[in-house]
């Protein structure tokens, strides 16, 4: 990274530096949860990783060019040592890979199980992203609001805090094996720059139309076979 940008994201790095072993634990114990005994059976894997400092700083410094442009650039200000946890929610992730749809009813439960009981609060309210209508009616029937992107990208996000006064957010991201599929191949496609060529983008979208039949072929199949 060079010099000129770590000093001039001096106030971020001091920041992330000082709540880094505060992110760390909350980071490990949400992941820890999601290996819990209640949900064996329900996750088939899991994904984790903590946003090192180079990363960090990228993301910033992208976020904040990308916000000039926006409408309300002014008023959102940039990204800076004093707004950086709320502003930058992802420095911690965990993604939960399931099998199938239906699983996704009994994971939002424990959740938000967790979040009733104290041991979790909720930075935002859980999202959604779908653009399958099946989908979207069974996301909204469990309270959860959708959103639709234009790349279809499909998953379920949550940002967990371990408190109210907690800066420290965790974002869970929740999705089934063949949208995990989906979601690496647009991301090679797509992060940091998007791609241009207006092919790739109709592509990426026939995917994702394969990938949503494939998980309700899935849940079928499950449903057929009695398995949960």
């Amino acid at each position: 990274m060079e010099q000129e940008i770590k000093e001039r994201y001096k106030d971020v790095l001091e920041v992330y530096d000082q709540n880094f072993d505060s992110l760390e634990l909350f980071y490990k114990t949400v992941r820890s949860f999601f290996e819990a005994r209640s949900l064996k059976g329900v996750v088939h894997s899991i994904r984790h990783r903590l946003k090192d400092v180079d990363h960090l700083i990228e993301k910033v410094e992208r976020k904040n060019q990308e916000d000039k442009q926006k409408p309300e650039a002014e008023q959102l200000g940039p990204i800076n040592g004093d707004n950086l946890f709320g502003r930058v929610t992802d420095m911690a992730g965990v993604r939960v890979l399931h099998l199938h749809q239906e699983q996704f009813e009994t994971i939002h439960k424990e959740i938000m199980k967790k979040i009733n009981d104290g041991d979790f609060c909720l930075f935002e309210d859980p999202k959604a992203y779908t653009w399958d209508p099946d989908s979207d009616r069974f996301f909204k029937s469990l309270g959860i609001r959708t959103q639709q992107k234009d790349s279809f990208y499909t998953s379920i996000h949550y940002v967990l805090k371990p408190n109210e006064r907690s800066p420290i957010t965790c974002e869970v991201q929740v999705r089934t094996l063949l949208e995990e599929v989906w979601g690496e191949i647009d991301h090679t496609m797509n992060y940091p720059t998007p791609v241009e060529d207006e092919q790739c983008k109709e592509n990426i979208r026939v995917l994702a139309r394969l990938v949503s039949a494939g998980s309700h072929l899935a849940d079928s199949i499950m449903r057929r076979y009695g398995r949960p």
